[in-house]
């Protein structure tokens, strides 16, 4: 389907162009989506600055355009999904076996 673009009015070319570009949001808006869908809430990501830095977070919002990661010193970021690759889970096992306190005592209300 070619269109002569030379025969359409000013008005039509306006027209023309303000139609592509909605489509053309469109299909970003949907790549971005399904972009999305590969990673689920709660999800450990990583992403890589401008400046070289990796950056590793909680998938925390699916936002219209990106989503939202908060580091584990509670930085936000707002990212194109594009960016994000799957990173480890955070290991949370307490490095000193000692303080885990598998029997913790409850406070006596009696005494």
């Amino acid at each position: 389907m070619a269109i002569d673009i030379d025969r359409l009015s000013e008005a039509e070319l306006v027209d023309l162009n303000r139609r592509i570009v909605e489509r053309l949001r469109f299909l970003h808006q949907m790549r971005a989506h399904a972009t999305m869908l590969q990673f689920s809430l709660g999800n450990r990501v990583a992403f890589d600055t401008a400046d070289g830095r990796v950056i590793v977070g909680t998938l925390m919002r699916y936002n219209k355009k990106s989503v939202t990661v908060i580091t584990d010193n509670s930085e936000r970021w707002n990212v194109s999904p594009g960016l994000l690759r799957r990173a480890e889970p955070r290991d949370i096992t307490p490095t000193d076996p000692e303080s885990i306190d598998l029997f913790p005592v409850k406070p006596n209300r009696n005494a």
